[in-house]
């Protein structure tokens, strides 16, 4: 049943980057439109969609159950970044290719598959538990994985760090919405409404998005070197059997998760790859084209493993 479940919510969510991807091909969209759309989600729905859902989903007194929440998907990141390290050594992953290949193992496209994957699977009850993983995904990406790629290149300097990256615009309405929620601070129906609406616009624009990216990448450019099976096999294989071990036999002295949010993590460890990782390897004159094809593989394969790594979920978590 929980099978049956999950392809039905992934079926959705394949129509929809589908219909992206038929628009793009017949036209529909101008070549700067995913940029735009990539904006508005980041800058203005996304952080919308977010504000509200604290302030809709949380108490003061789950706010502080959370906390648990966190510590299993540190300790997931963790043991996902030795892992990789692990692997690209074993694999001799190259330069310009190996901060990508170790991205791809530990961080997830929480924004553009995982958010609206959550909702589709678990509904909007469990964004709470989806804030876990993303605010320790978004502090893992661009403290650590960005760095990561922009000093991969040997023949290119150290990097100072950007403290703005770390404070992304979903991130920073997180913060704000804690901020109302711990003062109590009450906020106008007319205000919540137009963010509600505003926020409505993340789960189909991601989708669109996804399949634009997908469009413009090119199916037939698709293809299987060992360093994309590798990195492919950390992100659905890895990744998520790192979090659903620590899940199931950690709990003794981390204390057991709500069967919600343990599946909402397990789920959340198994989404595609960052769908930045092109621009952080141009930016870095990494291997543009091994993080865009990476990119466009995991985006379509993750509708293989999703189904599967949360029916394990289901069946460890009832």
């Amino acid at each position: 049943m929980a099978f049956l479940n999950s392809i039905e919510s992934v079926v959705t969510i394949i129509l929809m980057i589908a219909l992206g991807f038929i628009l793009r091909q017949w036209g529909w969209f101008a070549d700067g439109f995913s940029g735009n759309i990539s904006r508005l989600i980041t800058n203005i729905a996304l952080p919308a969609s977010i504000f509200v859902s604290v302030l809709k989903f949380l108490t003061r007194d789950k706010l502080v159950s959370l906390s648990g929440g966190l510590v299993y998907a540190f300790l997931s990141f963790a043991i996902s970044y030795l892992v990789a390290y692990i692997l690209a050594y074993v694999f001799k992953v190259r330069p310009g290719r190996k901060g990508t290949f170790i991205n791809v193992v530990v961080n997830a496209n929480t924004i553009f598959i995982g958010l609206p994957l959550n909702v589709a699977l678990f509904g909007n009850q469990a964004l709470s538990y989806f804030l876990v993983y993303y605010v320790m995904n978004t502090v893992s990406t661009w403290a650590i994985g960005a760095l990561i790629i922009a000093n991969d290149n040997p023949d290119k300097g150290q990097r100072a760090f950007n403290w703005k990256k770390l404070l992304p615009a979903p991130l920073i309405g997180f913060l704000v919405a804690l901020a109302f929620l711990l003062l109590a601070i009450p906020v106008p129906d007319f205000a919540t409404s137009t963010l509600t609406y505003v926020g409505n616009l993340v789960t189909p624009l991601s989708l669109i998005y996804i399949g634009i990216v997908l469009a413009d990448a090119g199916l037939k450019s698709i293809h299987f070197d060992k360093d994309t099976v590798v990195a492919l096999v950390g992100r659905f294989i890895f990744a998520p059997t790192v979090m659903l071990t620590l899940l199931v036999f950690a709990g003794g002295f981390l204390g057991h998760l709500p069967h919600l949010e343990a599946q909402t993590l397990a789920v959340q460890a198994a989404t595609p790859a960052l769908a930045v990782l092109p621009i952080l390897a141009n930016e870095a004159n990494g291997d543009v084209k091994y993080a865009t094809n990476v990119v466009t593989t995991s985006t379509i394969l993750f509708v293989v493993v999703v189904p599967v790594v949360n029916t394990v979920a289901t069946m460890l978590f009832k």
